[in-house]
């Protein structure tokens, strides 16, 4: 029977752990507004006040991701680069295509 494998890779390097600690906080920030809209919407709270919150909590994720790319290029697309590994930019011209 084959093992299991994990189907994400691992950074060749690791990420800094201010970078870990700061996206944690913010990701335990955004599960925690999350979790008060989900109060608001089965408290019947008006809808204007939940897409406000709703909002709120998109730009905060958006923070978050912007952290990790700004980490993706500055570690995991130089050092492929380095390496001659110029297809790289495609992958990353893809990610930048999902955040617009």
């Amino acid at each position: 029977m084959a093992q299991k494998t994990c189907c994400c890779a691992h950074k060749h390097t690791p990420r800094s752990d201010e970078l870990k600690r700061d996206v944690e906080k913010r990701i335990n920030r955004a599960v925690g507004q999350l979790n008060g809209i989900k109060a608001m919407v089965v408290d019947d709270r008006y809808c204007g006040d939940v897409l406000t919150q709703l909002a709120a909590v998109e730009k905060a994720v958006k923070a978050i991701s912007r952290e990790i790319m700004q980490d993706h290029l500055e570690t995991c697309v130089v050092e492929q680069v380095q390496a001659g590994n110029t297809e790289i930019v495609g992958e990353v011209m893809d990610l930048l295509r999902k955040f617009s």
